[in-house]
């Protein structure tokens, strides 16, 4: 049960965790490999035995585009974050806001319906006012939904990432926010503290009509106090909604854009204090610390328990882009004071034990990849770095140049004394075996040029539980495909 712990071929990224009886269901958006941009493909749900998180089923299309009356023949609305609730009439909602042609950015968030936790879900409606008006207040983007013994909260938003707190530039900021956001400089100026906030919303049995007016519950960096601590993490997108015990806990993605922060209130629509950080998807401030070990790109999860344990579900960057985005999970611990202390990013996942090291894995469960620099994400046309790959079904490792770094945690080896790697390219040189990163070789696998995927080895001594880092050194690129381990030495 290995991260990413769905199919490699598989891209759901924004995951929304929800114990359906039991059951665990991950409601999401949907990338595809080397898209040019986010959520190309229609919904699906998996789900999972909350006894056997390694059984997880694809509920096939669960919502297509087409439902969505904004989608044209030929021009279909893209649709981005969701998340699910059971309504109190049993039935299950999914809430979604539809991007892209034939619709505004930050028009209305919308609601589908179905019987079953799994789908197929059905079109109900757009978030209205009592009127008939839709609801745009705030920035409609990401919403996430909770239903509080009875009573529906809806939360949703967008921020920016900067402080751009300047009053000889607010003329300018206001006409610039309102072409891009399509807003009006009047609700604009009259939204407070801005639209830039995460706002709440309570909805009526219908689920899909407010009660009043949405307000702010959460700042963004350009309205948050510069001496809070909320200040260094605040609220950029991607809001998830949890109650334990008396504690609301707010996670949202943090203007670092690659990190799940938290806030807790003990209400549901006010007073939040911002908490600490859960997971990184690059390990940035894990530990304290200050490099990538993974591509740092947008991050968008939930917590869930699912029988007796919690869990942070997030997302990886994959393909050199911020548009291929495959599911990852960790367990986590609720402090007694209710904190949640920052997570490692693991190549061994949900399980939280050691992967045992036999036999065969991909080169793709690598949750470390650095190059002596940080690896830049790329939009539309790749870029030439080493990246999480996917070619005519097949996924591995691309590209990998002089001192590229792939990290696996974590193995429990038991007297391993080869390892074999499967690899291509024009490149040549030398894949080094470590146990800890920056630590001593424990083996060096020699690699020629191979136009076709072929196989190198090396002796090595591997007893224990460790870590597993493997740095090309040498010239050109090469790609890897999978690793083995083997305790025989011949």
């Amino acid at each position: 049960m290995p991260n990413p712990f769905l199919p490699l071929t598989e891209y759901i990224p924004d995951g929304e965790a929800h114990v359906f009886g039991d059951r665990v269901y991950l409601y999401g958006s949907h990338d595809q490999a080397r898209s040019d941009r986010f959520c190309a493909r229609d919904y699906t749900v998996w789900s999972a035995p909350v006894d056997d998180l390694s059984a997880w089923h694809c509920h096939g299309v669960t919502y297509r585009k087409d439902q969505d009356p904004r989608s044209k023949p030929g021009k279909l609305v893209d649709f981005y974050a969701p998340d699910c609730v059971r309504g109190n009439d049993g039935r299950y909602y999914l809430y979604y806001c539809a991007m892209g042609p034939n619709t505004r950015n930050f028009g209305p968030m919308s609601v589908a319906v179905s019987d079953n936790p799994g789908g197929p879900f059905s079109y109900l409606g757009d978030i209205r006012y009592p009127d008939g008006r839709p609801v745009l207040k705030f920035l409609t983007n990401d919403p996430a939904v909770l239903n509080d013994s009875g009573r529906i909260w809806l939360y949703y938003g967008w921020g920016l990432a900067r402080d751009f707190r300047n009053k000889r530039f607010e003329p300018i900021y206001n006409i610039v926010q309102s072409k891009l956001f399509q807003r009006s400089i009047a609700e604009i100026q009259a939204t407070k503290p801005s639209i830039l906030s995460c706002a709440v919303v309570e909805l009526e049995q219908d689920m899909r009509t407010v009660k009043g007016e949405p307000k702010a519950v959460l700042d963004s960096k350009t309205t948050a106090d510069k001496g809070s601590s909320l200040y260094r993490h605040a609220f950029y997108e991607a809001p998830s909604i949890r109650k334990i015990g008396d504690l609301y806990y707010l996670i949202y993605s943090s203007g670092e854009n690659n990190e799940l922060a938290y806030a807790t209130s003990r209400y549901p629509d006010r007073d939040f204090q911002y908490r600490g950080v859960i997971i990184s998807n690059s390990d940035l401030g894990y530990q304290g610390n200050a490099i990538p070990k993974a591509p740092a790109g947008t991050i968008h999860g939930s917590i869930e328990r699912v029988n007796g344990q919690w869990y942070v579900f997030y997302h990886r960057c994959t393909n050199n882009t911020d548009f291929s985005r495959q599911a990852c999970a960790e367990p986590i611990q609720i402090l007694p004071d209710g904190t949640i202390p920052q997570v490692e990013i693991t190549t061994q996942g949900m399980d939280g034990n050691p992967i045992p090291g036999v036999g065969c894995i991909p080169a793709a469960y690598a949750c470390n990849l650095t190059c002596g620099k940080p690896v830049k994400l790329g939009v539309g046309k790749q870029q030439a770095l080493p990246r999480i790959d996917e070619s005519n079904g097949e996924v591995f490792v691309a590209d990998l140049m002089d001192n590229t770094q792939l990290g696996y945690k974590y193995f429990n080896f038991r007297d391993v004394k080869k390892i074999r790697v499967t690899y291509r390219g024009a490149g040549s040189g030398a894949v080094e075996v470590r146990t800890q990163e920056g630590g001593n070789t424990v083996g060096s696998i020699d690699l020629l040029p191979s136009a076709g995927w072929t196989q190198a080895s090396a002796e090595v001594k591997l007893d224990g539980v460790y870590p597993l880092y493997l740095r090309f050194r040498g010239k050109g690129r090469i790609d890897l495909k999978t690793i083995s381990f083997s305790e025989e030495d011949t």
